[in-house]
């Protein structure tokens, strides 16, 4: 089964539920702000990707901003990033979708309709 990472206030997050519901997809739903992935999770979650470690964050939040991290990310590592990530569920981009052979960052209804 899929695990969703969400946040509920989010309303990309409440589009992609709403998604999910319609077309019937079953998942364990994860809540990003109360049950934040362990630096271990991301870690796998980031491998699996493929996808450049900045799709990760969320650049559009409050948290990312005020930390000033759009200078800052360039100067971390990989490891110091994810940290980071695992830290703080309103710096990750959400919401994630997690498949045993795939990972979805946000929603693009074209693109969750061809993976799931």
């Amino acid at each position: 089964m899929i695990k969703v990472y969400y946040y509920p206030r989010c309303t990309t997050c409440k589009r992609a539920l709403k998604w999910l519901d319609d077309n019937g997809v079953e998942c364990e739903k994860k809540h990003i702000v109360e049950e934040i992935p362990s630096l271990e999770e991301l870690t796998a979650i980031y491998k699996k990707s493929g996808l450049p470690l900045k799709r990760f964050f969320n650049t559009s939040g409050l948290v990312y901003k005020n930390m000033g991290l759009k200078d800052k990310l360039a100067d971390m590592s990989e490891e110091e990033q994810l940290k980071l990530l695992s830290s703080n569920g309103m710096l990750i981009k959400r919401p994630i979708v997690v498949g045993d052979d795939f990972v979805l960052v946000g929603f693009k209804e074209a693109e969750w309709s061809e993976k799931l």
